[in-house]
């Protein structure tokens, strides 16, 4: 995740040297390199899956730190760097007034000194890229109902079968969830709510970083295994104190009784006294 970190001009208007002991001064703008990262993802990737992973980044990036303008200019640049198109890539870095220290994307600075890192698997595909199949088996007796870890809600699209979601808890615990590709995000709180007891209106769910609403339907998230929705857990509202016989929300019982009624005691007059 990309995140900005506060550094400091001298007098000169030049940064000073950074403090990861690489005596590289930031305020010395290096050209952009062309040569483009090599890097191998965990498990092998398809191309939807980068893309989601991206849009993730970029989504959620300018939410912490830094300018959006200046996450907007390096995203443009990316694209254009992965594209090969090294004069564009510069120009918009040079436009944004971005300053490159070691040449590459990975670590920048605006003209304030909030510095910006942006991860490899924006700037390049993996080595081990796959292509995506969507004719593969699911590896599933499809009269058994039973849902198989290994595969991703994606591969059940369009079928209505039973799948397993990966879901992360505010509170930091990891779960799966069985549902139905035909599922809704309303009908998928309520599973979480019996399997988990966590009601369902105190459930907010994201993935790539957009909020998802209850009519939204698990085939149209288009979720690919190892992909992760991310379930925000509010607190819910706090019940009100029982309330006493005879007494009405708002309203304080008189110390005696209406009038007229049977029972009730009327208001003495006060007794004279006499001198």
């Amino acid at each position: 995740m990309g995140g900005c970190v506060g550094s400091h001009h001298d007098s000169s208007g030049s940064l000073n040297e950074n403090s990861d002991g690489t005596g590289v001064a930031l305020g010395r703008n290096q050209p952009l390199k062309r040569e483009r990262p090599k890097w191998k993802s965990d498990y092998p990737m398809t191309e939807g899956q980068l893309r989601s992973k991206r849009d993730e980044f970029w989504d959620t990036a300018p939410a912490f730190e830094g300018r959006k303008e200046i996450w907007d200019a390096l995203r443009a640049a990316a694209s254009a760097f992965e594209s090969s198109d090294h004069l564009l890539a510069q120009a918009i870095l040079d436009g944004a007034s971005i300053t490159l220290p070691h040449g590459a994307l990975t670590e920048c600075y605006d003209e304030l000194g909030n510095r910006y890192q942006l991860p490899v698997y924006c700037l390049s595909p993996p080595v081990n890229m796959i292509e995506e199949r969507s004719d593969e088996p699911d590896g599933s007796d499809p009269d058994s109902g039973a849902a198989d870890p290994s595969m991703g809600c994606a591969s059940e699209a369009g079928s209505g079968g039973e799948c397993l979601l990966r879901l992360r808890l505010s509170t930091g615990r990891d779960l799966r969830l069985v549902v139905r590709s035909t599922d809704t995000v309303g009908m998928m709180k309520r599973r979480l709510l019996n399997q988990e007891g966590v009601p369902a209106a105190t459930q907010r769910w994201f993935f790539s970083g957009r909020p998802l609403t209850d009519r939204l339907r698990l085939d149209q998230l288009n979720i690919s295994r190892d992909y992760v929705v991310q379930v925000i857990l509010s607190q819910p509202p706090q019940p009100e104190p029982p309330l006493t016989p005879g007494h009405t929300p708002g309203h304080t019982p008189e110390a005696s009784g209406p009038a007229g009624e049977e029972g009730a005691e009327l208001p003495q007059e006060p007794t004279p006294v006499e001198n």
